[in-house]
């Protein structure tokens, strides 16, 4: 295994769940180039890959992640514009990534989840979280922006949200999270936590794959925008070729035949 590779593990077990681990545990799984890339790398692999059906995301050690690497940052003020921009890039690319995976995200918090955490649990599906986990998104202390993070968190949160946690920098327990939107569920403890990802892993397994990523299209196009002529006729030809697929046919003959579908056996 590379040196790139044992900084995010990679596993998948024989229902198709991928896990996928954030691990550099000595400094809180904090990003830097390295990390952004193995990611990428990773999100390739398994948007490529229809036997893949869930994928989790987690963090060794004590937290989920710190965010950005304060030295690979401190680093970049001697780096050339270029290169600058071009490390920027990559991780807005590797999020928007993760946020297009055809397959369903499940994102596991504890402990830290700072910045660049907390944008990379938003750019996941769901995300849970244990009681004890603190967020904050204190980019401002350090004079930087959360700026590739910003329409995944402000999605998450909202706006109105965003005005207050991108500006005070302030943290927040996992219970603020869940009120505002980050989070959809609070688990008591890591093995608590590790119990619910499993049964949120097994509802997912019993969604269709093809119709989880064509739900996932379909949040992204209605999100925020208005009920017109182009959306009604675009949510009409969603359903429409969902119901004539062989998945959707499956599905309503296996519910007649009162028996589980292929893809939940």
């Amino acid at each position: 295994m590379s040196d790139s590779q044992t900084l995010v593990l990679f596993e998948r077990d024989g229902r198709g769940v991928a896990t996928v681990t954030l691990n550099r545990p000595q400094i809180h799984n904090a990003f830097n180039d390295d990390i952004v890339q193995r990611l990428a790398a990773i999100w390739s692999q398994v948007a490529a890959d229809p036997a893949i059906r869930v994928v989790v995301l987690k963090g060794a050690g004590k937290s989920f992640s710190a965010g950005g690497d304060l030295d690979w940052m401190r680093r970049s003020g001697r780096a050339t514009p270029e290169q600058n921009r071009a490390s920027t890039l990559n991780m807005a690319r590797m999020l928007k990534q993760l946020r297009d995976l055809p397959q369903a995200t499940l994102a596991l918090v504890h402990g830290n989840c700072m910045a660049g955490g907390t944008g990379l649990a938003s750019a996941a599906d769901i995300v849970l979280a244990t009681q004890s986990a603190q967020f904050a998104l204190t980019e401002v202390r350090l004079g930087l922006t959360p700026a590739t993070i910003s329409p995944y968190v402000v999605a998450a949160i909202g706006r109105r949200q965003a005005h207050r946690y991108f500006l005070t920098g302030e943290r927040f327990g996992a219970a603020e999270a869940c009120r505002i939107g980050l989070v959809h569920e609070v688990a008591a403890d890591e093995a608590a936590l590790a119990a619910r990802g499993e049964e949120i892993v097994k509802a997912l397994l019993l969604g269709a794959p093809g119709a989880i990523r064509d739900s996932k299209t379909l949040i992204g196009r209605v999100a925020q925008q208005a009920v017109d002529d182009e959306l009604m006729e675009f949510t009409a030809q969603n359903i429409a070729d969902r119901r004539a697929s062989a998945e959707g046919q499956e599905g309503l003959v296996a519910f007649f035949e009162k028996r589980r579908p292929k893809w939940a056996e």
